[in-house]
């Protein structure tokens, strides 16, 4: 029975990887040379890239800046409400995308109270740039959020409890301790973010369809003129994807084991 089983995971195994590998390597093969000369011919292309790229690092910059603290209260801290709020910051991971981009329409709609108000201080939302972060931010900032919690709650608590018996504060503790011994998997955190920003579609598409970024671009001209147009921002957008992936397994592959 256990050389029937093996075989039987092997055979599944196989099948799975086929399914995951086989389309991406179809369409970064197929297409994968002719986007990237789009990028010098095609300008449409090279702005969507161009804001695509500008939008997800804002989009991971404001995760971090604000999903670290969340980060470190959740990996450090025990107090009542602490598995609802843990739950309310992963729940943009289970909404569908659309889902995600109309509850964002209502917060910040021009007829929401929250649009008006920030229409008036001269911040437009729907259909901007920055509506494009906040959509980016939405669903991607739990990621950050999650892999930072586990990057902190590696740290040995008590190298921190020594830091403060000889006199660091709370900061100083952080800054000496804590942030240099999770610095990598802050990182790693920060660089999936960055790639789940990237890939965003369902959010964008409602919030702010236009300027288009590259995702919605894709989507745009296969709507329009087929896949054959489609197939270029396709691949160059699967391109995209890969750096931070590569980025992630080379941060995964030099990292050691905290003592």
């Amino acid at each position: 029975m256990q050389p029937l089983s093996g075989i039987l995971a092997a055979v599944a195994a196989s099948c799975l990887l086929l399914l995951l590998a086989l389309p991406v390597g179809a369409l970064i093969g197929g297409s994968g040379a002719r986007g990237l000369s789009l990028l010098v011919t095609d300008h449409e292309l090279r702005s969507a890239l161009l804001l695509t790229i500008g939008t997800a690092t804002s989009a991971t910059f404001l995760a971090a800046v604000g999903g670290t603290p969340l980060a470190w209260l959740l990996a450090r801290k025990s107090f009542r409400g602490r598995a609802l709020l843990a739950a309310l910051l992963d729940l943009p991971l289970v909404l569908p995308h659309p889902v995600a981009g109309i509850a964002l329409l209502l917060v910040f709609g021009r007829n929401s109270a929250v649009g008006q108000v920030l229409l008036q201080m001269g911040l437009r939302i729907v259909g901007s740039p920055l509506g494009i972060v906040c959509a980016m931010l939405f669903v991607s900032a739990p990621l950050f959020v999650s892999a930072a919690r586990e990057s902190i709650s590696q740290v040995p608590v008590r190298l921190e409890y020594a830091a403060r018996t000889l006199g660091d504060s709370p900061w100083q503790t952080w800054w000496r301790v804590t942030l240099p011994l999770s610095a990598r998997g802050l990182l790693a955190a920060g660089v999936i973010t960055w790639a789940r920003a990237v890939s965003e579609f369902g959010a964008i598409v409602v919030l702010a369809y236009n300027p288009k970024v590259a995702s919605v671009l894709s989507y745009e001209r296969f709507t329009s003129y087929g896949l054959p147009e489609a197939l270029p921002v396709a691949a160059a957008l699967a391109l995209l994807s890969l750096v931070p992936l590569i980025a992630l397994r080379a941060l995964r592959s030099h990292n050691t084991p905290l003592t």
